[in-house]
């Protein structure tokens, strides 16, 4: 199973990876254009928690108990059992936010339209998910996991 994991030691909250994340679930893949120009808004699949000294990126574990795939009221959020990914299907997903409620890291968030949620999918059309790929003190780690 896929996972990122954060190297707390080396984040420094500066949010380079929510960039990322969302330009890569923009129509565009263009930052100027995904902040600017965009409608609607893409949404970063990630948030940065700053307390200094420590900082990190959260995103969706993808837990191994699937809280908000039991909590889903549409059957929009299913795990994959050979990949570990939870994952999100918009035209199932009628904006309950029963998964955003049960969350136990507060990963999955409502998108910009208010009707369906966004969470991290792992960026599946890239080798390496956007935020790993671009964070500049190589503070998140994308790493096969046995489970």
């Amino acid at each position: 199973m896929r996972r990122i994991s954060v190297k707390e030691e080396a984040c420094i909250g500066c949010g380079i990876c929510q960039v990322y994340c969302t330009m890569e679930h923009s129509k565009s893949k263009d930052a100027i254009k995904a902040y600017l120009k965009e409608n609607p808004k893409p949404v970063s699949r990630i948030r940065v928690e700053t307390n200094k000294p420590v900082s990190m990126s959260i995103r969706c574990q993808h837990c191994k108990d699937t809280p908000c795939v039991y909590a889903c009221l549409a059957g929009a959020m299913t795990l994959d059992k050979e990949t570990g990914l939870v994952t999100h299907d918009p035209e199932k997903c009628m904006g309950c936010w029963t998964c955003v409620m049960v969350c136990p890291y507060g990963a999955v968030k409502p998108d910009s339209s208010g009707k369906i949620i966004a969470k991290c999918d792992l960026c599946p059309n890239l080798d390496v998910p956007a935020c790993v790929a671009n964070c500049p003190n190589d503070a998140l780690v994308c790493e096969e996991v046995d489970e």
